[in-house]
């Protein structure tokens, strides 16, 4: 993944040796959190251009705003957490980049951020149609501009949820809390990262860990096995990493 420019140039980033700070500097500094930003205002004037009065466009983005949870939920839940990607050697290398990896390693930021090629098609694929059928295309301009700057609200909690930082708001608290149950307790609940509410419909939601029994898949999301032995593909990616990760160590050291 490129890493191009400001200080994700020259470095990675632990999230759990930063502080907030650190945590705010990296963010706005990374490229995918400046592309969201930028198409969300190319987007808010595209909609201003086309709009015939305000109401429609704000009704497409508030619309986007209260279906959003549930996106988040969905997406989650059936697809990051789908055993069936690592199963073909053609979604295998999609799987691990968009959720083994933060899985493995919780705290690498570089992999907690969701990959542009994967988040903009989801993010247009949602928010163009339910814009269009409330207002056209200022409608779906609206919905789309909302899409962004609430993906990069997700980030930000989800960057949050595993910084070593303890919120004054109760509410971040609280999903903070489940959100780390989920990666280190048990990944087949709270799936939602800044709300839990469609778990509680779905009854993936646990409050505390004493809740659930531990899950021993909670770091490898069931790839491990037979399963790991029978598709290899994940499994050889990693090592591939780790091989270069101890030669990067070594040029470093010497």
């Amino acid at each position: 993944m490129p890493l191009v420019w400001g200080p994700w140039s020259a470095r990675r980033f632990r999230l759990d040796r930063m502080s907030l700070g650190d945590l705010v500097r990296a963010y706005f500094t990374y490229y995918a959190i400046q592309i969201y930003l930028l198409l969300a205002v190319i987007a808010v004037l595209l909609a201003i251009a086309w709009a015939e009065s305000a109401t429609g466009p704000l009704l497409a983005a508030a619309l986007m705003a209260l279906l959003y949870p549930l996106v988040e939920y969905c997406v989650h839940r059936y697809v990051l957490h789908s055993r069936l990607l690592y199963k073909s050697p053609y979604t295998a290398k999609l799987w691990k980049r968009i959720h083994y990896d933060h899985h493995q390693n919780p705290h690498d930021l570089a992999v907690l951020f969701g990959a542009l090629y994967t988040t903009l098609p989801v993010i247009a694929i949602v928010t163009l149609p339910l814009g269009w059928l409330v207002a056209g295309k200022a409608g779906a301009a609206a919905a789309f501009a909302a899409g962004c700057v609430i993906f990069c609200f997700y980030e930000f909690v989800h960057c949050v949820e595993h910084l070593p930082f303890k919120p004054k708001s109760r509410w971040l608290r609280e999903v903070k809390r489940r959100h780390l149950a989920h990666h280190f307790h048990n990944e087949q609940g709270n799936y939602g990262i800044t709300s839990n509410l469609w778990d509680q419909v779905f009854h993936t939601f646990y409050d505390r860990p004493s809740e659930w029994p531990k899950s021993p898949t909670a770091f490898n999301l069931g790839y491990a096995g037979e399963d790991r032995e029978r598709y290899p593909w994940v499994a050889r990616m990693s090592a591939a990493d780790e091989e270069l990760a101890e030669a990067r160590r070594r040029r470093a050291s010497a």
